[in-house]
């Protein structure tokens, strides 16, 4: 019960925060501090928000957005996670590809589209594309941290009980990893969702992104705000999902805290 009611406590204290901003937001619109036009009116941008709903195309827009994320995300993870246990388990492997991909992590996420889309087109391979590029490095630097921060001594207790090299990452380097893993994922999941937004804006003909961009071209400031406050509410539940994957993959974590 009082585990509960401090949770709740909790909950309520992170609250204040967002309604703080939304008193503002209120207070500034009904004041007419600024335009209407710039800053709607926190009852436009709701009755926006349910008119773009029922209509259907928020769903649509924002299920076009979270099919490209997922597979470019995959991919993403798929190929950071495994390139970061090799890294992490061997020090040729690290040392072979460290420069190279240093030298591409410092190349900002934007500055790749314009690139992908004259590999790839504006279709749906250079929205991939884009995700994967924002995701995989925050996934495989992750990866190769938790693998790198493995102690030592039970590595050499499995190595004295002479196990494989497979069944060495399984039984120690993985449940050591798998806390960094997810931060790696979450962190991987946030700038991906970001990205594909980013692109949409730039090429695409749909997608959230895309509808953020038109309603700005046609000044339907409504939309945009209600556009925003939808990528929000995506991005925090598919942050959410993902928290609740890794605190069921990783008990001892919680037992540890």
């Amino acid at each position: 019960m009082e585990n509960k009611l401090r949770k709740a406590l909790w909950l309520l204290f992170s609250l204040i925060l967002p309604l703080l901003i939304f008193i503002l937001w209120y207070t500034v619109s009904r004041n007419k501090l600024v335009s209407s036009l710039v800053l709607p009116s926190p009852g436009t941008v709701a009755d926006e928000f349910w008119n773009q709903l029922t209509a259907g195309t928020l769903k649509t827009d924002i299920a076009v957005s979270v099919k490209r994320i997922l597979s470019g995300y995959s991919l993403a993870a798929t190929a950071g996670i495994i390139l970061g246990v090799v890294m992490g388990m061997s020090r040729a492997a690290e040392k072979f590809f460290t420069l190279t991909f240093t030298s591409i992590r410092q190349i900002p996420m934007m500055a790749w589209i314009p690139l992908l889309i004259i590999w790839f087109g504006i279709g749906e391979e250079s929205k991939v594309a884009v995700i994967f590029m924002a995701a995989y490095f925050p996934v495989l630097m992750n990866t190769l941290s938790g693998i790198r921060r493995t102690d030592p001594k039970l590595i050499e207790v499995g190595k004295m009980y002479k196990l494989s090299r497979i069944k060495l990452f399984i039984k120690i380097y993985l449940p050591s990893a798998l806390p960094n893993i997810f931060v790696g994922l979450k962190l991987g999941l946030g700038i991906s969702w970001m990205a594909v937004v980013g692109a949409e804006m730039i090429a695409a003909s749909s997608g959230i992104g895309f509808r953020l961009n038109d309603a700005r071209s046609l000044m339907q400031f409504p939309i945009v705000f209600s556009g925003m406050i939808a990528i929000a509410v995506t991005g925090v539940i598919m942050d959410q999902i993902l928290t609740f994957i890794s605190k069921a993959a990783t008990p001892w974590e919680k037992n540890r805290h």
